[in-house]
């Protein structure tokens, strides 16, 4: 392993050498090393050489038991439910765990260990386990109150009683991915989100096909530091949602509306007027006119092909962080050929820009 200058070892040998040149002191035990140099050797190893460094001896296992707060698991093509199994009851101090799989590992018992043991996660990742059911939900809000992100995208058996039960209980949550999960997502489970998680910034239901205007406004009014929501494939939502969602988060930087086919002018109407709706963005608008952190800096309107171009022209003058120009592409349109004329604050720069030399020249 490199990266630690000055400092050799090997499970294999047994041996550890440190220092550089010929002056180094050698320890033939493990147990032998300072817990300083021991600190230092776990805080070089990458996810892989931490699980393995855990059956080195007891001294490694218990300072990594207290050490590691970060683990991935993704690497694990093969038997991962075994592996947090052993790991879960060691791994007790984490804070993130990522399980992202390519092939269904995970089951229930994997992750009722985790609860189990883990009651300091924050970060949790399960994207596409899809042998995973209720009773990893279940567990989750019993054992981990303190989580603050939660990717779920894919697993598509859970239900949305499973998710209502966990929101009461997780209420710190920031970040909810629910791509995917079209029998997770209704809107009983985002009446129950609005409810429970009022700090709430970002949500992904990309592709939840039961999701509707109902449960949209009841988590844009219970979540009005919303920052980021996909809603890209949610066919049911009409204006009502994005309208709701323009009164009451204002903090909002991201929307996706893709192939959201119900989405009107109206719609776009009320993003720009929630821009200048109160003196306080009235002025930060003023003051902060080219900031692009200021109003919208992405909108995926693509497939909304009912839009015309003076009500996203509206939207775009009032965000200028929405970008149609080449290489800065905030603004999707694809598939919007009505669209072809909406302008970005950078284009109508440099058209300025262009007519304005030949004058320069006289």
């Amino acid at each position: 392993m490199g990266g630690a200058e000055g400092l050799d070892f090997s499970f294999e040998n047994m041996e550890i050498i440190c220092g550089g040149g010929g002056g180094g002191v050698t320890l033939s035990e493990w147990k032998d090393i300072p817990v300083e140099l021991l600190m230092r050797i776990l805080s070089l190893l990458d996810d892989r050489t931490a699980v393995a460094a855990a059956g080195v001896c007891r001294g490694w296992r218990d300072a990594l038991c207290w050490g590691l707060t970060h683990l991935s698991l993704s690497w694990c093509k093969r038997n991962m439910n075994n592996l947090v199994l052993s790991l879960a009851p060691k791994f007790t101090k984490l804070q993130s765990l990522i399980l992202r799989q390519d092939v269904p590992q995970l089951q229930d018992n994997a992750v009722e260990e985790i609860a189990s043991h883990c009651h300091e996660l924050q970060e949790l990742d399960l994207s596409k386990s899809f042998l995973l059911r209720d009773p990893s939900l279940y567990a989750i809000a019993r054992g981990c109150p303190n989580l603050i992100k939660l990717n779920i995208s894919g697993c598509s058996a859970f239900s949305d009683t499973a998710l209502g039960y966990l929101t009461g209980h997780c209420r710190k949550l920031k970040s909810l991915n629910l791509c995917g999960c079209v029998g997770t997502a209704s809107d009983r489970a985002l009446k129950a989100i609005g409810y429970n998680c009022n700090g709430l910034q970002y949500l992904n239901l990309g592709w939840c096909d039961r999701v509707g205007d109902e449960g949209i406004k009841s988590l844009a009014y219970g979540c009005p530091d919303l920052r980021a929501i996909d809603l890209c494939g949610c066919v049911l939502i009409t204006d009502d949602s994005v309208i709701a969602l323009a009164d009451s988060c204002l903090h909002l930087r991201s929307l996706g509306l893709y192939y959201c086919q119900n989405i009107t002018d109206r719609a776009m109407y009320s993003l720009a007027q929630s821009r200048v709706k109160n003196k306080h963005e009235v002025w930060a608008s003023v003051k902060n006119r080219y900031n692009e952190e200021e109003g919208l800096t992405n909108l995926n309107i693509s497939q909304c092909t009912a839009l015309t171009p003076p009500a996203v022209q509206a939207l775009c003058d009032l965000c200028p962080a929405l970008h149609t120009c080449s290489g800065r592409h905030s603004l999707i349109i694809s598939g919007c050929l009505n669209l072809t004329s909406v302008h970005c604050a950078c284009a109508v720069q440099a058209h300025r820009g262009s007519t304005a030399l030949p004058h320069l020249a006289h």
